[in-house]
């Protein structure tokens, strides 16, 4: 590592604190160079892969840090331990400076990306299968359903040229037929050299379930993320000028976990699997830019993962608004008014409630005289009530839990 970087050495004694779950202003993160540190949470929504304890060369505090959000874990020294502290903003300097270190952080993003995402599957959507290539002929039929041919005609493509022996390999095939006169898919066998690629509103840049060699970076327009889930599709998230996605296909070599559409007409960069280690040396900018992204995703999967763990669904309406703020840096003061860009509907869902139960919450939220609806959306005249609220559901939860936990001992 280069000496310009600046980087410190930090000593801690055994059973010392290094980062504390919920403190503000990540500045640091940490590459362990002696020692071990164990890593916990307030509330353990789904075990750490690969455990709770880490050694030399891991690293931790890099997704509050990235992410300039709040931490999400606490680490403690397990042994008396020296560790590399590295600021954010000498980050970009030290991928340059040492490329193997950037992509073990990317690559345990990745996985740990992964990782949470299907477990919020499972408990939203009660659905822990991983997509495989079998699943394209679902998503095509989906979209085939619902008139949106240049969706249906591109996954049927893949499930062909990736099924060749499947069992609906002749419907696929007709399906095709059928809808050529209407479906305008583009890039169906994209050139290795192409790489920058202009796709029209409602074209279809990869299918869930479709193997993946390149992440993109959008340079026009946006993208919606999709995936379709009980024969839904549910929307992930709408992609902007900057943004980069489908890094986990390249980096973990697995099928799409969800589906990529222009959601206006669009340009994107692309960035293959044998380029990617020069394109860490050549743009530090970008893969910087890659890991705050990756960072903020899984800041707010572990938020979103807590949240499902509020019994109480107007307790989940406030700390998933809560959410909200933080993930939008919004300042909370007393009298502060925010109005959200999202209405009650769309915060039923964001919170994972029935509609039957999200309704009556939802009642009970409009009858606190801080919140109306403006246009659609939700108002609040006071952003410290949302936090007063969502910080009183979490410590009655955190009491009724240890109740319960109580209780299973005798």
């Amino acid at each position: 590592m280069s000496s310009s970087l600046h980087l410190s050495i930090v000593n801690f004694k055994k059973g010392a604190y290094i980062i504390v779950e919920g403190k503000q202003q990540a500045e640091y993160f940490y590459i362990i160079r002696q020692g071990k540190i164990t890593i916990s949470k307030e509330v353990e929504v789904v075990e750490e892969e690969g455990g709770n304890v880490l050694a030399p060369g891991d690293f931790f505090g890099v997704v509050s840090t990235m992410s300039s959000h709040s931490h999400i874990e606490t680490a403690q020294a397990l042994t008396d331990v020296a560790l590399i502290s590295v600021h954010k903003d000498n980050y970009g300097t030290l991928i340059k400076n040492n490329a193997p270190v950037a992509m073990k952080i990317i690559q345990g993003f990745s996985k740990k990306m992964r990782y949470l995402d299907e477990a919020l599957t499972r408990i939203n959507f009660k659905n822990s299968a991983e997509p495989d290539e079998n699943h394209l002929f679902n998503v095509a039929e989906y979209y085939a359903k619902q008139s949106q041919y240049n969706q249906a005609y591109y996954a049927y493509y893949q499930y062909t040229k990736y099924c060749p022996d499947g069992m609906q390999l002749d419907t696929a095939k007709e399906r095709m037929a059928k809808i050529q006169p209407y479906a305008s898919a583009v890039y169906l066998e994209p050139g290795e050299k192409e790489f920058t690629r202009s796709y029209p509103k409602d074209t279809m840049l990869f299918s869930e379930g479709q193997p993946g060699k390149e992440l993109f970076i959008i340079q026009k327009g946006s993208i919606k993320i999709t995936k379709i889930v009980d024969d839904n599709e549910v929307l992930l998230a709408v992609l902007k000028t900057g943004d980069i996605f489908g890094e986990m296909a390249i980096l973990e070599d697995k099928p799409r976990s969800a589906s990529a559409i222009a959601y206006e007409d669009s340009v994107v960069l692309t960035v293959n699997k044998e380029n990617f280690g020069d394109f860490i040396k050549a743009q530090p900018q970008i893969i910087t830019r890659l890991t705050q992204l990756l960072a903020e995703r899984i800041w707010f999967i572990y938020k979103q993962l807590a949240n499902t763990l509020i019994h109480h669904p107007l307790g989940r309406l406030f700390d998933a608004m809560l959410i909200q703020l933080e993930k939008n840096r919004v300042e909370i003061n007393s009298n502060e008014a925010y109005t959200f860009d999202f209405g009650p509907k769309e915060l039923v869902k964001m919170a994972g409630l029935s509609p039957g139960e999200g309704k009556t919450a939802a009642a009970d939220l409009f009858k606190n005289k801080k919140f109306r609806i403006v246009d659609n959306k939700i108002h609040c005249s006071d952003t410290e009530e949302i936090e007063k609220q969502a910080k009183y559901y979490r410590k009655m939860e955190k009491i009724e839990r240890s109740r319960r936990e109580g209780a299973q001992k005798y």
